[in-house]
């Protein structure tokens, strides 16, 4: 069936669905989840590798370049689809008035974690 005969003139015309903003969310939370799959299991093999590893050792290891800057990657692609799935999770289950602030904490917080996470990164990274 042509997916264009379903639409309705207007959203033929605008290219957009009813949220306006709905398959870019949707298009952006599986790119990021793709982006995580990689990275996770670096990490975990990276964790596992390391295990038994000194205080030392791991220090070393995150300041290799390569390993700082996948770290990082990590921690954007995390908070930015935690983000994104919680703010699905308050928009479908959450009707009352605090529905903004839930979608504003929820925001707050993920950025807050993710700046926390990457000063600290960057922190062992460079020697600080």
């Amino acid at each position: 069936m042509d997916r264009e005969r379903m639409r309705s003139p207007l959203g033929r015309a605008m290219g957009l669905g009813s949220a306006k903003e709905g398959a870019e969310h949707w298009w952006m939370t599986r790119v990021s989840a793709v982006a995580l799959i990689p990275l996770t299991l670096w990490f975990v093999a990276s964790i596992i590798a390391h295990t038994g590893s000194d205080y030392v050792t791991f220090i070393v290891w995150l300041r290799m370049p390569l390993v700082s800057i996948l770290m990082v990657l990590l921690l954007i692609a995390l908070f930015y689809h935690t983000t994104l799935g919680l703010q699905v999770v308050i928009e479908d289950y959450v009707h009352s008035e605090a529905k903004f602030g839930a979608l504003i904490a929820v925001r707050l917080g993920c950025v807050a974690l993710a700046v926390a996470g990457i000063l600290a990164t960057m922190r062992i990274a460079f020697g600080g």
